[in-house]
């Protein structure tokens, strides 16, 4: 493969082992960068590690240090880092199967694809695969990336597997520290009823290309003009949403079907602006 793998390693169902590969399964070379530039000459910025007290400082004389308490650190060499080793570090190893539905949403994290690292690896790499597959479960093991070990995620796919990183605890927030502020209130069953209907008119499969960021677009769109030496001007500001009877606009929105409310989305955007100035959607983090 011409991409670099990001982990290299074997995987291990009970006493049966290969040399596999992790490699990241999306890529964000397709977005838009902007680099710091000198506002006088356009030349790029350099970032110069510098000591509050003694200034500029060569990268050979910084060394990692873990803050225990305010302005008080204790420094470890990479050296120390090094000996930190796990059997994680080298092997990913299946612990336990479980139900995809058992494992919280909140939990899923990056994606990868696994493989098999070299010819010699097929016949076992197929093995695991074909007995998850016959399972139907997900696997769980462990392995160290980036200096961090993460609970992986395992599932056939095609000739290889997918992996998912999957957050620990520590990581993911208890939802009621946002949602206990929400009032209980029970809707009325009509207007339920309605929205109900509003959605089955909008349903249908996924299709990623439907949903490009447009945001990106903006983006783009935006530097061509920049590039052409024209001026931009600041598009207009939005207008707060406006105080609606919410059973009106339920029934008014169960007439339209979904294409109908996307052309009305963008005549009204249409008429007040020129497509090329429209706000762009603020992108999702």
């Amino acid at each position: 493969m011409a991409t670099r793998p990001t982990w290299q390693g074997y995987l291990r169902l009970s006493l049966v082992s290969c040399p596999v590969a992790l490699y990241t399964a999306t890529s964000r070379s397709g977005e838009v960068h902007f680099n710091m530039l000198s506002k006088k000459t356009n030349n790029r910025i350099r970032m110069i590690p510098t000591d509050p007290e003694d200034g500029p400082i060569d990268r050979a004389d910084i060394v990692k240090g873990y803050e225990i308490e305010k302005g008080h650190y204790v420094v470890i060499t990479d050296e120390e880092i090094k000996n930190v080793r796990l059997e994680t570090t080298r092997t990913l190893d299946i612990e336990r199967f479980v139900d995809d539905a058992d494992i919280d949403r909140l939990y899923w994290n990056d994606p990868y694809f696994l493989a098999p690292d070299g010819d010699m690896a097929v016949e076992a790499f197929t093995v695991i695969r074909e007995a998850m597959k016959k399972a139907g479960k997900v696997a769980l093991g462990r392995l160290v990336m980036h200096q961090r070990e993460r609970l992986m995620a395992l599932e056939p796919r095609d000739k290889g597997i997918l992996a998912y990183t999957i957050r620990n605890k520590r990581e993911v927030r208890q939802a009621d520290e946002i949602f206990e502020h929400i009032k209980s209130a029970k809707p009325p069953a009509q207007m339920v009823d309605i929205a109900a209907k509003i959605i089955d008119q909008l349903e249908g499969p996924f299709d990623p290309s439907q949903f490009n960021d447009r945001y990106e677009d903006a983006l783009r769109a935006l530097i061509k003009e920049k590039e052409k030496g024209h001026t931009i001007k600041a598009p207009e500001e939005p207008k707060e949403a406006e105080v609606i009877d919410l059973m009106e606009a339920l029934k008014r929105s169960l007439g339209q079907s979904g294409g109908e409310r996307r052309k009305t989305a963008s005549a009204r955007a249409g008429a007040k602006k020129p497509a090329a100035k429209r706000t762009p959607a603020k992108k999702r983090a």
